[in-house]
């Protein structure tokens, strides 16, 4: 590279990561391949439109780039064709999510989402999301006692506010997610049930979590998570008489993008790829192993692990245990300055400000995929614990 500057950042990176231990839930490591195709000739290419339908010319390659992602996306989730619609050109989880609004809620609808401060993610109806600002949320959230969602509260405020659409799916709740009961809060109220499965994707390919598809009429998943893909999106809809995924497709092109980036749909066709082979079940099975002990772990040195442990990667540890702990943003910043990277997280019900909330959200796949085990997180638990109590 003849710009020295971002050569050596890019270096600098490269160093970080390797040195560090990654606790992020929503990061991963992906494959030399991956990364191959997101630096390949595919990112000269302008090619707005569809497969068989674009606005430009010279598109018989990345028409079969984009043909084969979505076909891949289909065989790793045991789809048929003629059953599930998909889009691969969000370019990331809240434009895909976005994309699903603009589509089928109407302008100041209703968007039944968990709250932010209990789990939920800002685009599923935060007032300081763009999905918050036209649409109106619905919040619902977890048992004040259990930490678990309350599927009866969930199913009566659906019931009572008859929203547009229910969104499932989670950033901050390590607990198995019962798909049947949203599909019959969906069902009782009248409305679409959305799974927005970023966090999970990965361990639903790897048969290591429940699959939502049996009941959701539209899924949406990041790809860079548990999936260990690029930085995309992916959008399943049901092939039905409501043409769900062709109003999707409009809402992404035209209706907020332009032309798709085919480099990165190159990559997630790659990750795909990868995520079907027999190695990618042990994976996922290991990343719920590691993240049970490390829950274990670090309950057994009196950290307040959030609904008593995890079903998933993820982790929502209480820190600052009503003061007898350290704040989330303290515990963040300690574990940084000794190479442990975890990002500070508001527990449900949380008293603290969001910028300094009382808890850490800690995931288990980037390590996984660096070959961490149970004995290793074992030892992480130890130095978490240690560098807390200092």
């Amino acid at each position: 590279m003849k710009d020295i500057q971002i050569k050596k950042l890019l270096e600098a990176e490269k160093k970080r990561q390797k040195k560090v231990i990654n606790l992020i839930a929503s990061e991963n490591y992906v494959s030399k391949d991956v990364l191959e195709a997101l630096g390949s000739e595919l990112t000269n290419k302008y090619a707005e439109g569809y497969p068989g339908k674009r606005y430009y010319g010279g598109n018989e390659v990345v028409d079969k780039v984009e043909s084969l992602a979505i076909e891949r996306a289909l065989k790793l989730f045991g789809l048929k064709e003629e059953e599930w619609h998909v889009n691969v050109q969000a370019l990331s989880g809240s434009p895909a999510n976005l994309a699903v609004y603009v589509a089928l809620v109407p302008q100041g609808g209703k968007i039944m989402g968990m709250s932010l401060d209990q789990g939920g993610h800002l685009t599923h109806g935060h007032k300081v999301s763009a999905t918050g600002k036209f649409w109106t949320q619905v919040p619902y959230g977890v048992n004040k006692l259990t930490e678990v969602l309350d599927y009866d509260e969930l199913k009566e405020i659906a019931t009572r506010e008859k929203p547009a659409i229910i969104v499932g799916g989670y950033t901050a709740y390590p607990r198995e997610i019962d798909f049947k009961k949203l599909r019959e809060a969906a069902d009782a109220s009248g409305a679409l049930l959305m799974i927005d499965m970023s966090h999970i994707a990965g361990l639903v390919a790897g048969k290591a979590y429940p699959s939502p598809f049996e009941y959701a009429d539209i899924v949406t998943t990041t790809v860079h998570k548990t999936l260990r893909g690029p930085r995309s999106a992916l959008i399943f809809a049901k092939n039905d008489t409501r043409e769900l995924g062709k109003k999707i497709d409009r809402a992404v092109f035209p209706g907020l993008q332009g032309g798709p980036h085919e480099n990165q749909i190159a990559a997630v066709a790659v990750a795909l790829k990868e995520a079907s082979a027999p190695a990618f079940k042990k994976y996922a099975s290991q990343i719920k192993k590691n993240a049970k002990t490390l829950a274990d772990e670090l309950d057994k040195k009196g950290w307040r692990i959030i609904s008593g442990g995890t079903d998933s990667h993820l982790i929502l540890v209480d820190t600052w245990m009503e003061g007898k702990g350290v704040s989330g943003k303290d515990a963040s910043d300690r574990l940084e300055k000794e190479g442990i990277i975890v990002n500070k997280n508001a527990i449900p019900f949380d008293t603290r400000p969001p910028a300094d909330p009382s808890g850490i959200r800690l995931g288990t796949a980037a390590e996984t995929t660096r070959g961490k085990k149970e004995k290793d997180m074992k030892k992480i638990a130890e130095r978490i614990d240690a560098i807390l109590r200092k």
